[in-house]
């Protein structure tokens, strides 16, 4: 997980609420037969704040829920962010909403533009692994990495040509030659393929990896056994697993701002374990991959189960209520 971020404050002439910006549906379009894009303006007519390529935005939808999607527009334009949803088998209500309700011309909320995905710039090559519709932040990259003439290299993992999201826009672009495609129904589907991709890892490259959790996981296992450090992988999560493990135990919570005791039960969150007792915590994703949540421990050994913070981070003390638990009796949390 890239541990710097690339953040431009917000640009004039956006229309926001506190830290919010107004937006509005420009348009959408089905780019495959699960995926549509939606093109968001400010609402005002304005400029959008700037924002790196490997960004995101926090979308407030009106049914209550909050979700994060990546900008896939080239971050030179300030016009509009382009976002691409795929509709989730299992929805929560965000994909299915966008799909099935939203509509050009509605008004949504945002947070402005993040980043713990950035280039290294400072890399001499760049691979870009896509898997599925893990290639939204990764084709702005490419249009990034293109637009400064830098080398670099995208490998985009689907199912089949209809199924891949961008292929147009790809296909069209000056650095379409730099594209490797597999198919899960072509003879150079990955894994096979990706093999001497990652086992050629010289030190002066990075490998950035977005998609479902499992291709991400096989991507940068396969890239550690091939030798790459840590500090030149680089990986983007917008879902996760929540279970519960068969060593789950019932563990207290000390809030040292107030000295209560609050007892977080096997199959319990300690979200929801604060929740109970009267105790808000802001959230947004529930699955340890946006940081919304993120909270201080005092005292005690937390199990980290995020896919959001960095190693450096867990050691400060940082701690995701939403997914993480404790190892032993009691955590002591800053709240």
């Amino acid at each position: 997980m890239p541990t710097t971020s690339e953040l431009a404050p917000p640009a004039a002439g956006a229309s926001a609420r506190g830290a919010e910006i107004d937006v509005r549906i420009a348009h959408r379009e089905a780019e495959t037969a699960d995926v549509t894009v939606f093109q968001l303006v400010a609402d005002d007519g304005g400029t959008l704040p700037a924002f790196a390529a490997g960004a995101h935005v926090e979308l407030h939808l009106p049914n209550g829920l909050t979700r994060q999607y990546a900008l896939c527009n080239g971050p030179g334009d300030a016009s509009r962010y382009v976002i691409a949803v795929l509709r989730a088998p299992a929805s929560r209500g965000g994909s299915a909403w966008l799909h099935d309700e939203a509509q050009v011309g509605q008004r949504l909320r945002l947070a402005p533009p993040r980043s713990r995905f950035a280039l290294a710039h400072e890399a001499a090559h760049h691979v870009l692994v896509a898997g599925g519709i893990g290639i939204a932040p990764l084709v702005g990259m490419a249009d990034r990495l293109a637009v400064a003439d830098a080398s670099f290299e995208l490998h985009y993992c689907a199912r089949s040509p209809a199924r891949a999201a961008f292929r147009r826009r790809i296909l069209a672009s000056g650095w379409a030659p730099r594209t490797f495609w597999h198919f899960l129904d072509g003879p150079q589907a990955a894994p096979t393929a990706l093999d001497p991709v990652l086992d050629a890892h010289p030190a002066e490259t990075h490998l950035y990896v977005c998609g479902p959790e499992g291709f991400m996981a096989w991507v940068l296992g396969a890239a550690r056994a091939a030798g790459w450090d840590e500090a030149r992988l680089h990986q983007q999560h917008f879902g996760a697993t929540v279970e519960v493990a068969p060593h789950d135990a019932d563990f207290e919570l000390l809030l040292a701002g107030s000295g209560r005791r609050v007892q977080v039960r096997r199959g319990q969150t300690v979200v929801q374990a604060l929740a109970a007792a009267g105790v808000v915590v802001p959230t947004s994703c529930g699955q340890g991959v946006c940081g919304t949540c993120v909270t201080r421990v005092l005292s005690g050994e937390p199990e980290h189960r995020d896919a959001f913070l960095t190693p450096a981070e867990r050691a400060a003390g940082d701690f995701t209520p939403c997914v993480s638990r404790a190892l032993g009796a009691r955590l002591v949390l800053d709240v």
